[in-house]
């Protein structure tokens, strides 16, 4: 039997998954890699680190499945966008790579939003700038580490540096270059004068050659096969934009549905046959299906939120569920679950890494009294989540001539039913999730399969591979309870606005 193989590089956390023809996940393996963080704002990994997290994860999935190498027909990558990942020209990284959470070049935004290079540059990316971006990171590098500009052989994003090192091919796969600033969204391909907005036709020539999804973008070398136990020559797909990914692995295959993201990043996300270009939403990408662009609102401002505060304020509670076999997740939710939707609990803003409202938001409880246990602030973390998810779905849906049949939702809120229920009274919409633990590596997967051969396209082997699971309907009651205080969330932004510069200007000294 073959098999197809999916790799996804998140900000921290590397995970290889192997499926059937069917979809059907055979194994995974995942392994973390270190946040670095010289400077608040700064979110860093040391790439070599990340290599060998990959190939470590290939080994453990093959060992824990017996799934054999010669199987593997085929394989593809996807990762955060954004950020950045520099090769040398002295064969080795430029620099530790930058996750897609990183803030430092957050003026540049501002600055260009200022002076009209926004303006001008939308006219060929159709995209607002995010200080995330590689335009601004690498305009950050060149003000401030020119040495490391010098040294640039390759500008990759992160999936596009993981398939350079298994291949020793440098390419640029379309998805993620389309949605870095980088591509003209007109012509799809790159343009001299959209770098030269913003001052970057210095690394003009470091750009690799782009490529889409589908094309085989390499075969696996005798070195990387070496190191990661895969068969030198495994073919290689272009691979995607984990958002892209995670679209096709819920089955956004057109434009019915809308496909929401509860992982690190808030991804909100819709297909459509041509371009927002009013400028009502943030972003316009291309889309893994050639017919479509990528329709997206995002920030870094969901689920990562409660990560953070179950490491940070409840490692006793996890540290209890592990040792009785049970999840902190499912303390979590039953937390939850015993908090009627209309009862007050303090409203929390979602910025601990970033924001959607001010480039210098931080996280914050608005609202705190005595009476407050950790339960009513899990419920505070996993509603001011989905405000901020609603946020963004509101920008969407005004440039939507007609509603969404639902919501697909990935990521780790789908796997909480309270916490899927509450999307779906928030949004007051139907909310369907899939019975999938690894939406990044399926979609890779699925690119794979039709990459190679064995399914004709892309959307066919999505609707083959992509299973479907329950349909929550929003309740009335609920939405009107938890709308009054999204209001209510909306306008402690608009209160909280004008304080934090201020505050950036304290945390800078």
């Amino acid at each position: 039997m073959k098999y197809f193989m999916g790799l996804d590089n998140g900000g921290t956390t590397t995970k290889a998954a192997i499926y059937d023809i069917r979809g059907k996940e055979i194994g995974v393996a995942n392994r973390d890699t270190k946040r670095i963080t010289p400077k608040p704002g700064w979110t860093e990994r040391d790439m070599e680190e990340m290599w060998e997290a990959n190939c470590g994860v290939i080994r453990d999935v093959l060992a824990s499945t017996g799934v054999s190498p010669d199987d593997i027909a085929g394989l593809a990558i996807c990762g955060h966008g954004k950020g950045l990942y520099l090769w040398g020209k002295d064969g080795k990284p430029a620099r530790n790579g930058i996750i897609s959470t990183d803030n430092r070049a957050y003026a540049y935004p501002v600055q260009w939003r200022e002076d009209g290079t926004e303006t001008r540059a939308f006219a060929y990316s159709c995209q607002h700038i995010m200080a995330c971006q590689p335009v601004a990171l690498l305009a950050w590098l060149r003000d401030n580490e020119p040495e490391v500009i010098d040294n640039i052989q390759w500008v990759f994003e992160c999936k596009d540096y993981v398939r350079f090192r298994l291949t020793g091919e440098a390419r640029a796969e379309i998805t993620d270059y389309s949605g870095a600033n980088l591509v003209n969204l007109h012509t799809r391909q790159y343009d001299d004068a959209l770098l030269d907005c913003f001052g970057l036709g210095c690394i003009r020539d470091a750009l690799p050659p782009l490529c889409n999804s589908l094309d085989i973008a390499g075969y696996v070398s005798e070195e990387a096969a070496a190191l990661c136990g895969l068969k030198a020559g495994t073919p290689v797909a272009g691979g995607m934009f984990d958002i892209d990914a995670c679209a096709i692995a819920v089955g956004v295959l057109d434009e019915k549905n809308i496909c929401m993201i509860a992982g690190t990043w808030s991804i909100n996300e819709y297909l459509r046959r041509e371009p927002v270009v009013d400028g009502k939403v943030q972003m316009n990408s291309l889309f893994a299906l050639p017919e479509y662009y990528l329709i997206e609102e995002s920030s870094p401002t969901s689920a990562g939120n409660n990560e953070w505060f179950v490491k940070t304020l409840l490692p006793e509670v996890r540290a209890a569920a592990k040792a009785n076999g049970r999840s902190v997740y499912d303390e979590m939710n039953a937390w939850m679950a015993s908090i009627p939707a209309g009862e007050f609990v303090p409203v929390f803003h979602p910025f601990l890494m970033a924001s959607n409202v001010h480039p210098n938001a931080r996280g914050s409880f608005i609202g705190l009294d005595v009476s407050h246990t950790r339960a009513h602030l899990v419920k505070s973390v996993y509603e001011g989540i989905v405000y901020c998810h609603r946020y963004h779905l509101e920008k969407l849906l005004a440039t939507r001539e007609t509603p969404p049949d639902c919501i697909r939702l990935a990521g780790g809120a789908a796997r909480s039913k309270v916490w899927t229920q509450m999307f779906a009274d928030i949004l007051n919409l139907p909310v369907e999730t899939v019975e999938v633990n690894e939406t990044g590596a399926l979609g890779c997967a699925i690119s794979a399969a039709a990459a190679t051969g064995a399914y004709p396209t892309l959307a066919e082997a999505g609707r083959a591979m992509c299973p479907v699971g329950m349909r929550v309907e929003p309740n009335a009651e609920a939405h009107a309870a938890y709308d009054r205080r999204y209001q209510l969330y909306k306008r402690i932004n608009e209160c909280l606005d004008p304080l934090w510069d201020d505050m950036q200007k304290c945390v800078e000294g």
